[in-house]
């Protein structure tokens, strides 16, 4: 038994300690937001699990009911989000939580209620769990701006406003990114010890990227800026090689490689989907958030995506996030269509 290796494997930094440390640059902190933040981690280590059991427990295949997207439901959603429910209730940190699979925000009972409120998507890319993609849990957490009875608008709230967000995706490995508004950091779940470990410390994303990741089946619905870009992508006109495509279909997927290889993600709105297609308080705020604080950009089309004010809970917008440059890139095609 290698006892040097086994005691070095104890002086890790797993989130716990990176967020305690975190923690102690605020005198003033009482702990809440850690303790909710570790709640959030033990939700997505029992999901983890589930998805990884899924094939063998027979939770494959749908769960015989549609969500509020009209979206079949799988059995690991509905799952999924029974267990995110319970773990931010039990926190005793929450007050409202909005979830993709309920229609209706879940407010918590006034015993267990605390300052923060927490918009997630339990299980992002369900539709891909038959055939093994990756798929992930997508959050992002706000606080009541002060001390009343909790309502929608304390959800309702501009994504610059959130107080951090993160995104756990379950893959070849499950990987959890978080940031709290002061860059972006990974860590890697260790199965044998059951604690995520720091193994993407202060994640920047390239200025530049040889990537682009966007559904090309709905290429003759685009309009003209998202189809020159596309275009550009393919034929740069400036001599350089054109970019390569990358699509999962799973967007906790396709962030996490531009976020680590750069590029630019677009889903934008079209004629079958004119306001877009993915929900703006749980897939494109926090994911905006996470690229922003890595030094990269997200826009709607019309402005910057965590400008954004939304009306309804459920509301969905075009985005375009990615590389700095590449996002740019995008911003001036709308300025020149908007000129015209």
């Amino acid at each position: 038994m290698d006892h040097a290796a086994d005691a070095h494997r104890t002086d890790l930094m797993t989130i716990t300690r990176f967020v305690l440390n975190e923690q102690s640059k605020y005198p003033e902190s009482r702990g809440d937001f850690t303790i909710l933040l570790s709640h959030i981690v033990l939700g997505c280590k029992f999901v983890c699990t589930a998805v990884n059991k899924a094939g063998l427990a027979k939770l494959l295949g749908l769960a015989g009911e549609t969500n509020v997207q009209g979206e079949d439901q799988k059995k690991l959603d509905v799952l999924s989000n029974e267990v995110f429910i319970k773990a931010l209730v039990s926190s005793g940190r929450t007050c409202v939580l909005v979830s993709e699979e309920d229609e209706e925000a879940t407010f918590v009972e006034p015993a267990k209620r605390g300052k923060y409120c927490v918009v997630f998507d339990p299980l992002d890319g369900s539709s891909n769990i038959d055939c093994g993609v990756s798929i992930g849990t997508i959050f992002g957490i706000y606080m009541m701006k002060d001390a009343h009875e909790p309502t929608l608008d304390d959800v309702l709230q501009p994504g610059k406003n959130m107080l951090a967000a993160g995104y756990c995706m379950y893959g070849s490995s499950c990987t959890f990114v978080l940031s709290t508004g002061k860059g972006v950091n990974g860590f890697t779940l260790d199965p044998s010890l059951g604690e995520f470990i720091l193994t993407h410390p202060d994640i920047k994303i390239p200025k530049k990227g040889k990537i682009y990741s966007v559904n090309e089946g709905n290429v003759k619905n685009w309009d003209g800026p998202t189809s020159k870009y596309v275009e550009s992508c393919k034929f740069p006109k400036d001599g350089s090689s054109p970019k390569s495509l990358r699509y999962i279909g799973s967007m906790v997927a396709d962030v996490h490689r531009t976020l680590l290889y750069g590029g630019i993600f677009l889903y934008p709105a079209d004629k079958k989907s004119p306001n877009g297609k993915l929900r703006v308080l749980y897939e494109v705020f926090p994911m905006s958030f996470l690229m922003e604080q890595a030094g990269g950009q997200a826009f709607t089309g019309k402005e910057r995506a965590l400008d954004l004010v939304p009306t309804k809970i459920h509301e969905r917008a075009p985005i375009f996030l990615g590389s700095y440059d590449d996002v740019e890139e995008i911003k001036r095609l709308y300025a020149a269509e908007e000129k015209n």
